[in-house]
């Protein structure tokens, strides 16, 4: 063992974790595309982050993919489960089941669950509070069930609203899938749905305790401003007059000094402690690895240099929460520094290439921010959006019907403002071009929850810059929902050593010259990302909003909710 007083004594030990702090620090700046890096520098500064090799992330594309995986995972649990989601779906008895049995198995295991409680306790006995109930009888000491209650409504309006209609003020929209080290993240709730024919994104982490860490710790923080679901009856030492009994089941308030309705400051205070905290253990974490890595070295030896320690390159990610009404904005930011610098962004040399931003929401009503970041910029901007049959409230019953063609109007504003802006589509050879596009998304018997950010440094090459999570970078993520979403940043082999990128001749597949088993992992996660963008784009056709019409009434309500879509 290396014991630290050794490492205070030896100038090159100093060295090398200098170097190699400065070097999992400020990654940012030597090996990622010049294109994001003072993006990505800024990010590591006021953000936590995480470094993980390339070959244990991966985009999965189709939702029986993610139910098998996520299946999978429970049954394989060892010490913890932790899934976040708005609900889960009254038919999913196999997950309720497979939950059981994992539990059954071992009793050292635990599961944390973080739901909405609007969405969650809607009347009737198939509501998720009400499946959840038998494991929260047979698994007293092993099951944790919290659920968020958004504090934008209350008073009269809480007690006038109907169920259906109360996750117009907000939700727990975080969408993360844990087991021990890995983790999924996505958009995709716990429904049937969601497992067959609803299109999402999906990302496995595979072999993080860091990154799993903080999702659990995540959840738990959360949970400190949450009601616990517990079965009727269960007595609690701190459940205090705002508890509410519902049938079979109690929803305990756990804070009696604080009103359920006022938990601002308190859920604020609590997100950003957590932040900080997070972000202060990156640095803990680098000197720990350096410690590793001088164990490995003789003595006498010199630290390897910048370039040498580089040779294991790995890739970048930032968890941004947004949750506007407690006024924690970090995904608004994020996107604003993101654009900044991309604006501000200049080729070397005789380089013509653009970047392209890919950008897509099932629920498509552009946050007035983003809005401005995209048509006051010179970045070249493919959106898709749904289709309104693809979206999930096509045929629904009363005013809910109404939301595709809500949406539809959302985009015959957005698409007026693109003109007006003059940042209309220019089509240009091979199917590229430049301005704002925006494309539907449809597929026979699929509806589309897909969203998120892809950055290219052309036309031609894979993305080298993703967010994927739970936003839909609207206005009611902005403001009302609780959103987790992460950025990754991926560095381009064309920075590393040993690789001949030939991705500056427009070529979509890089020649390596002694390249290393990294710079391939890198290349294929990139490659991944851009199969991502190509299999969404194989179900879009040309934006067909313009010609429909949208009734007088519709347009009304739009405009009373404002937000809420």
């Amino acid at each position: 063992m290396l014991a630290l007083p050794c490492l205070r004594q030896s100038s090159t030990a100093r060295q090398f974790l200098n170097s190699l702090s400065c070097r999992r620090q400020c990654l940012a700046t030597w090996n990622l595309h010049p294109s994001i890096q003072e993006f990505t520098s800024t990010l590591a500064k006021r953000q936590p982050g995480f470094l993980v090799r390339p070959n244990d992330i991966r985009f999965l594309s189709k939702p029986r993919e993610f139910y098998t995986l996520l299946l999978n995972m429970i049954r394989n649990a060892q010490s913890r489960i932790f899934l976040s989601s708005l609900y889960i779906g009254s038919s999913e008895s196999e997950l309720i089941s497979t939950l059981d049995a994992a539990l059954s198995r071992n009793p050292d295991l635990k599961l944390h669950l973080q739901l909405d409680l609007n969405r969650s306790t809607r009347p009737g006995q198939s509501s998720t509070a009400t499946i959840l109930l038998p494991l929260l009888r047979r698994f007293p000491s092993q099951v944790h069930v919290s659920m968020f209650r958004s504090p934008a409504l209350r008073g009269m309006a809480a007690e006038l609203v109907p169920p259906r209609f109360n996750e117009g003020w907000g939700t727990w929209h975080a969408k993360i899938y844990g087991v021990d080290d890995d983790v999924v993240i996505s958009g995709a709730n716990l429904n049937k749905s969601y497992f067959t024919n609803r299109q999402d994104r999906y990302v496995h982490i595979k072999n993080q305790p860091q990154v799993a860490q903080y999702c659990l710790s995540f959840l738990e923080t959360v949970s400190s401003f949450s009601f616990r679901l517990l079965p009727a009856g269960t007595s609690m030492p701190y459940s205090s007059q705002y508890s509410m009994t519902r049938g079979d089941y109690t929803l305990h308030w756990l804070k009696p000094d604080t009103h359920p309705h006022r938990i601002h400051k308190k859920a604020q205070s609590a997100l950003t402690m957590f932040q900080a905290s997070h972000h202060s253990k990156l640095s803990d974490s680098v000197m720990a690895e350096g410690r590793t890595e001088m164990a490995k070295l003789k003595p006498t030896k010199q630290p390897p240099s910048f370039s040498e320690s580089i040779a294991d390159p790995r890739v970048m990610l930032f968890p941004v929460i947004q949750a506007g009404q407690f006024n924690i904005c970090e995904e608004e930011a994020a996107l604003q520094s993101l654009f900044r610098y991309l604006s501000s962004f200049k080729p070397a040399g005789m380089s013509l290439d653009r970047p392209l931003l890919d950008l897509t929401s099932g629920y498509f009503g552009l946050y007035k921010l983003y809005l401005d970041l995209i048509l006051k910029s010179n970045i070249d901007t493919r959106i898709v959006c749904s289709a309104p049959k693809a979206n999930g409230f096509y045929g629904s019953n009363g005013i809910s019907g109404r939301i595709p063609e809500g949406y539809t109007y959302l985009e015959q504003r957005f698409m007026k403002a693109v003109l007006d802006a003059g940042r209309s589509w220019v089509a240009e050879r091979d199917g590229e071009g430049r301005g704002v596009q925006l494309s539907e998304w449809e597929r026979d018997g699929w509806t589309y929850h897909a969203k998120g950010i892809w950055l290219s440094p052309s036309p031609q090459s894979p993305p080298i810059l993703t967010m994927f999570g739970s936003t839909n970078l609207n206005s009611r993520s902005a403001h009302l929902d609780t959103e987790l979403s992460f950025i990754m940043a991926i560095p381009s082999e064309q920075q590393t050593t040993g690789v001949q990128s030939t991705e500056r001749r427009g070529l979509r597949t890089p020649s390596f010259d002694g390249s290393t088993e990294a710079d391939a992992s890198l290349w294929e996660l990139r490659r991944q990302l851009q199969s991502e963008v190509q299999q969404i784009r194989e179900h879009t056709d040309d934006w067909k909003g313009g010609k429909r019409h949208v009734r007088p009434l519709t347009k009304l309500i739009v405009h009373l909710v404002k937000g809420m879509l």
